[in-house]
């Protein structure tokens, strides 16, 4: 069975006609939006301003304190010399100054013995090496024989088994003496004290000379304490 339309539903007739309404239609929204510009606009700026406030800070005045200076008091002038005028007819007093010739008399000359202030003797420098470093008498075999047959070995370091070397540091004097002496590196307080005993009993050892003078020297002797 064929189907047949009816000429009113036929969309075919009208298609021309759509078109030609679409186009105008187009045409005048292009139109428009050309003649459409930014000169037809009015912006209302009445109130776009504000008024603005700046708050002013108040920054106080300061017043530096003025120091017055005082001056200075006014110098006391000074007497002025007054000049007396004498008369030529006056009388002045003349002052006659003789000589030990004329008056016969001996002249006495006292001698003044001046005075000298002594300086009080600054302490001696201590050198730590010198042209010629002290020496024990008899040289460092000497000194190595009487510690090894003056040492005491402490019965109690003996009995706990405590050996080791004691430095001792003393300073030799321009006559050869031993003073302050003291335990530069220690082992046990008995073996330091045994060590001390025996460098303050040492002789006197030949001073240290510096440009052919006796000088003040510091030395340094290890004690060895070994058990046996």
């Amino acid at each position: 069975m064929e189907v047949k339309k009816s000429p009113k539903a036929d969309l075919e007739n009208k298609k021309t006609t759509w078109l030609l309404i679409g186009l105008v239609v187009v045409l005048a929204f292009m139109f428009i939006s050309l003649e459409w510009t930014e000169r037809d606009r009015q912006i209302d700026t009445s109130q776009a301003l504000t008024d603005l406030f700046f708050e002013e800070e108040m920054v106080p005045i300061t017043e530096q304190e003025q120091k017055i200076e005082v001056p200075p008091p006014p110098e006391v002038p000074q007497a002025a010399e007054e000049l007396v005028i004498v008369e030529d007819d006056a009388e002045v007093e003349e002052t006659v100054i003789a000589s030990s010739e004329e008056t016969g008399q001996a002249v006495e000359v006292k001698f003044v013995a001046p005075v000298i202030e002594e300086e009080e003797p600054e302490e001696q420098e201590i050198f730590d090496v010198v042209e010629n470093m002290p020496e024990f008498p008899g040289g460092q075999a000497a000194l190595m024989s009487y510690l090894a047959k003056n040492i005491k070995y402490p019965t109690i370091a003996q009995e706990n088994g405590t050996q080791g070397r004691v430095i001792i540091q003393f300073v030799v004097n321009r006559d050869g003496s031993i003073v302050d002496a003291r335990v530069a590196r220690g082992v046990d307080p008995y073996l330091d004290k045994e060590a001390l005993r025996v460098v303050n009993t040492m002789p006197k050892w030949k001073p240290g000379m510096q440009r052919n003078k006796p000088v003040r020297v510091k030395y340094t002797v290890p004690v060895m304490f070994r058990l046996q």
